[in-house]
């Protein structure tokens, strides 16, 4: 299940909470005051891992060659078990 964040508008309280998607508009009463609240929205962390993503492209030099799959696959694999 996701972890909401979500904002108390009588006091300011702010606080998360572990919900199911779709509880997620419907966070209930503050745990500080019982007042109202609103979800906030707040940062993620996403990390893209594979080839296709330019960070990961750009660790195969250009050369003849770049284009073979096999290549870049076992390249990605040697990096991230540590290799280069």
């Amino acid at each position: 299940m996701p972890l909401y964040e979500y904002l108390c508008t009588a006091c300011g309280n702010s606080f998360d909470r572990v919900v199911p998607h779709e509880d997620a508009d419907r966070p209930g009463p503050c745990p500080a005051c019982e007042g109202a609240c609103k979800r906030r929205f707040s940062r993620v962390a996403v990390k893209l891992e594979g080839w296709g993503f330019a960070r990961n492209d750009a660790m195969v030099p250009d050369k003849p060659g770049r284009a073979d799959f096999k290549t870049l696959r076992d390249r990605a694999e040697r990096i991230s078990e540590g290799g280069s």
